[in-house]
């Protein structure tokens, strides 16, 4: 009767007893809801740690994909440049080889006209000799 008179006043006892404000389920409930949220707060840092590690881990990646695309991007111009360079040797070489046919083409023409005089002379010469 004492603890109901207590209870309508708002009054209770505890396990202890001890005269508490609140409603022992209640003031259960609160505890229990305490140690749920240092649980929730304890999985939330851990979910940051785990949140951290791989952005660092992603920031990483990032890095050595920019740093390979740098590469790639170096490689691809200096086979270009190599490829021009090799274009223009190429087009010094073709003109080399046009000058040289040009040169080879004047020498025939000259031994021709060398293997003419030669003949010409040739024939002088035995001419000359059967007259005397």
């Amino acid at each position: 009767m004492a603890q109901a008179a207590l209870g309508a006043a708002g009054l209770h006892f505890d396990e202890l007893n001890k005269l508490r404000v609140l409603d022992p389920e209640v003031s259960r409930q609160t505890a229990q809801l305490r140690e749920e949220c240092g649980v929730f707060l304890e999985k939330i840092a851990e979910f940051q740690k785990i949140v951290g590690s791989l952005i660092e881990l992603v920031d990483q990646l990032a890095k050595a994909a920019e740093s390979e695309k740098m590469k790639a991007i170096g490689a691809r111009n200096l086979l270009k440049s190599i490829a021009k360079q090799r274009e223009a040797q190429e087009q010094q070489l073709q003109a080399l080889i046009a000058e040289k046919k040009m040169q080879l083409e004047r020498y025939r023409i000259e031994y021709e006209t060398l293997c003419k005089i030669e003949a010409d002379q040739n024939e002088f010469i035995d001419q000359f000799i059967f007259q005397k």
